[in-house]
Order: structure tokens, then C-alpha cells, then sequence
């Protein structure tokens, strides 16, 4: 069953109280973990990976959707999202650094 809005305040309120929480489970590969952090779950050659899409209540639950639709976007054209997100990482630290220059 897909997650709500309700539901996630809940879950946050609970963590924040310091209960443990364990992981709610949206569809999809998405998962609200520990009642702060958004991940998505997937294989990629073979193998089981997890993308962290963002911490909530920073990223709302309609933007982490979002973003796992992205990602299953990259899986369907065979690119890994966690390969992409690393190098765009990587791409912009280098554009800082020649800025600085």
C-alpha cells in the first residue's frame, strides 16, 4: 500500500521522539527509512543497490517519488543512477575548484 502524507509525519514524529521506526515501504523500490531518509532499492547488473534520494522533511514525499521515477527512468535506459549521481557530484566539485582558481 502506497505511503501517505499522514503516514510520514507519523513515522518522522516517532523518530524524533527516539522510537525506532524500521522502514515504511512506498512502492517502487522506495522506502522511508528510520522515519528520515528516503532510498530506493534496485538491482543493476546483477546486483541489489540503494540510492539515497534525500532526507525528509527537506525532500517531501511527492519529490521523492519524483526522483525514484527518475532513477527508474536511468534503469530502463541502462544507466545506473548511483554511477550518474556520483559523477555529476564529481563534475561539479571540479567546476567549483576551477572557479576558485
Amino acid at each position: 500500500m502506497p505511503l501517505t502524507d499522514a503516514k510520514i509525519r507519523a513515522l518522522h514524529g516517532k523518530a524524533l521522539k527516539g522510537e525506532i521506526v524500521g522502514k515504511a515501504a512506498d512502492g517502487g523500490g522506495l522506502n522511508f527509512q528510520n522515519g528520515k531518509y528516503w532510498r530506493m532499492s534496485y538491482r543493476f547488473d546483477g546486483k541489489q543497490k540503494t540510492l539515497a534520494l534525500g532526507v525528509y522533511p527537506d525532500i517531501s514525499l511527492k519529490a521523492a517519488r519524483e526522483a525514484r521515477d527518475k532513477a527508474r527512468t536511468l534503469l530502463a535506459q541502462g544507466i545506473d543512477p548511483n554511477e550518474q549521481k556520483k559523477s555529476r557530484r564529481d563534475e561539479a566539485e571540479r567546476q567549483q575548484k576551477e572557479e576558485a582558481r
